[in-house]
């Protein structure tokens, strides 16, 4: 493995273990409302770009990292919708 795949899954890592205490709080809570809706919208749609881009340049890190966080914050998004 090249040092730069290395790099990538290890921010694939950080980065949705960094989403995970969100959703959990917001799946538990049932409260959204400290999150800014505009901000989660763009943010959940900027995953869906990032994802395809992966799949595009066949990039591994990128492709799981953003399928993932893409789950989660739209998890998160669909709780700021249904529990304003």
């Amino acid at each position: 493995m090249i040092i730069a795949e290395i790099i990538g899954f290890i921010a694939t890592i950080l980065s949705v273990v960094a989403f995970i205490p969100q959703t959990v709080k917001s799946w538990k809570t049932k409260s959204t409302k400290d999150i800014s809706l505009g901000m989660y919208s763009i943010f959940t749609t900027s995953q869906i770009f990032w994802f395809i881009y992966g799949i595009l340049i066949v990039s591994w890190p990128l492709i799981i990292a953003n399928a993932i966080i893409f789950s989660l914050s739209f998890i998160i998004l669909i709780h700021k919708l249904k529990y304003k």
